[in-house]
């Protein structure tokens, strides 16, 4: 068997995994069009930071593709997938036969048409290990620095510049930060938090027009810059998918299984749509633990297994300057405030179930709600009160924590 897979991430490092589960000697082939090991996107900001090394960002080990039979195309780039020849065609010619392919393509960031953008000189995006590295080539002490989107990439971006430039202003047309995952409440709490590292908000404006060193937002106000940061969004990479007839809507299609509407071709990753098992909505979870474990199931799929896809959330784990911030879920039902010294806890009900949380500050075991989020524990069968103060097992019946120890109660 013949398996290929575009991308190298962590969708990638989960198809892998889950082919060789089921088949130990099939010939593996990942095309990447970065010339790195595979590596922990979530970092690059503690790179700029200092707080981590390139070699520490590794995802795996630097013997994975050694040790798991890899053929690993780095700085390749696949310009074709041909599915009736059932190849893909590299940037080169090169054609790459494949039995079972993965389409792990990833996102790319979004560019806005905006007025004279395309005249700024120093502009940055904030994606991949190569972004990271032009834009500290980039900067200076001197340097007043311009991030346009006050979401998790905007926001990460700027932690890890923070001390190395004059100035961090970002803006944004939402009139909270991190307005896709927090409430006012919590947005508060963290922009106040970040706002004490010296750098600078601007909410609910947005960039019109670029002029040399300038930048006019809507509201009338002008913003001096060096340095552009653009980071008000991704968009799946679906280029691929679509040349080659196969079904996409926000993301690629795929079913229970990560299969596409193409035979032998599978889709993982933020490139691709799951079910939100919260709402039921099928939508893009651009995260990697859903990333990892979307490409799992394909790769047990696409080596013969049976495995389907069915525990995608969102949920987000991320930090800014030592301040830590968990959520999942959806922010519907009745809502339940924790107070709590230091930190802010919001839990949100709907229909008997736990629907989504907000945790910023101590974040301690955010991973047993998260799991009756996924599970869909009905809260009338647990010590609810017990786990809105603190999340424990105790909260469980013996049955329960019996389950979710693998029996080792007994």
């Amino acid at each position: 068997m013949r398996y290929v897979i575009i991308g190298n991430s962590a969708a990638a490092v989960g198809c892998i995994e889950g082919i060789r589960k089921h088949d130990k000697t099939g010939a593996i082939t990942v095309i990447s069009s970065e010339n790195y090991h595979t590596y922990s996107r979530p970092l690059i900001s503690y790179l700029l930071y200092g707080k981590t090394t390139e070699q520490k960002m590794k995802y795996r080990p630097d013997s994975f593709y050694e040790d798991n039979k890899v053929t690993l195309l780095a700085g390749k780039r696949a310009a074709k997938i041909d599915n009736e020849k059932k190849q893909v065609v590299l940037e080169d010619g090169t054609e790459i036969p494949y039995d079972r392919l993965l389409i792990a393509t990833g996102s790319d960031p979004f560019v806005p048409p905006i007025e004279g953008i395309d005249t700024v000189e120093k502009k940055f995006t904030f994606m991949s290990l190569d972004d990271a590295k032009e834009l500290d080539k980039a900067l200076s002490q001197k340097s007043r620095v311009l991030i346009m989107g006050a979401g998790l990439i905007g926001l990460k971006c700027a932690e890890g510049i923070a001390g190395k430039v004059k100035s961090i202003t970002v803006v944004d047309m939402a009139d909270r930060i991190l307005s896709s995952i927090l409430n006012s409440e919590a947005a508060s709490i963290v922009q106040w938090h970040i706002e004490s590292k010296g750098i600078k908000f601007i909410l609910s404006d947005s960039v019109v027009s670029f002029s040399p060193g300038k930048a006019v937002l809507k509201s009338g106000r002008s913003v001096s810059f060096d340095i552009l940061v653009v980071a008000v969004g991704v968009r799946a990479n679906t280029r691929l998918a679509i040349d080659a007839g196969i079904e996409v809507a926000r993301g690629i299609v795929t079913d229970d299984h990560c299969r596409t509407s193409v035979g032998d071709i599978y889709a993982a990753g933020d490139c691709s749509e799951s079910i939100d098992v919260v709402t039921g909505e099928r939508r893009v979870l651009a995260l990697l633990p859903n990333a990892y474990m979307q490409g799992e199931c394909a790769g047990i799929n696409m080596a013969g297994g049976d495995e389907k896809y069915n525990y995608a959330i969102a949920m987000n784990a991320i930090g800014f300057f030592g301040l830590h911030i968990i959520t999942a879920g959806c922010y519907t039902g009745s809502e339940r405030l924790v107070s709590e010294k230091n930190s802010y806890k919001k839990l949100f009900v709907d229909n008997g179930c736990l629907a989504g949380y907000i945790l910023v500050g101590d974040v301690a075991r955010a991973g047993i709600y998260t799991s009756l989020i996924r599970e869909r524990v009905p809260l009338d069968t647990i010590d609810f009160e017990l786990i809105c103060e603190k999340p424990q097992l105790m909260a469980f019946s013996r049955t329960q924590r019996e389950q979710m120890l693998g029996g080792v109660l007994r």
